[in-house]
């Protein structure tokens, strides 16, 4: 499985990338800028990522209006249903607004840190890519 990890904090994006290594190839990405970016080279490449982690609070772009870019790109090339990328939002923010909003822009988790393993294991699980 191809996994992007989107996360400003340096110490954030090593924890998910030792988390998730073992189920996959981890890269990551530092804004929502980059990962719009790194998304869309992927699927030129035809080896487009299967699970995304995604932070909503970061500079440039950030994570909701990355999600909405990536799943425009989807609808671009008619890529629907089982056939996207899993997003999980991955973030601090708690408040009822940002976890409906997440949701409402399409994406399939929305975990709280600080992330656990588990947590996060569980997550895979319940998308059924583990």
């Amino acid at each position: 499985m191809r996994i992007l990890v989107v996360e400003d904090d340096f110490g954030s994006r090593r924890i998910l990338q030792e988390y998730l290594s073992p189920y996959g190839e981890c890269e990551c990405a530092i804004d929502g800028n980059e990962a719009i970016e790194a998304f869309r080279m992927a699927l030129d490449e035809e080896n487009p990522y299967r699970l995304i982690c995604l932070d909503i609070m970061m500079p440039n772009t950030d994570g909701r209006e990355a999600l909405k870019a990536i799943r425009r790109l989807e609808e671009e090339r008619f890529i629907y249903g089982n056939d996207r990328a899993k997003i999980v939002m991955t973030t601090a923010l708690n408040d009822p607004k940002s976890i409906v909003g997440s949701f409402i822009s399409q994406c399939e988790g929305y975990l709280i840190k600080p992330i656990s393993r588990e947590s996060l294991i569980h997550k895979l699980k319940e998308l059924a890519l583990i």
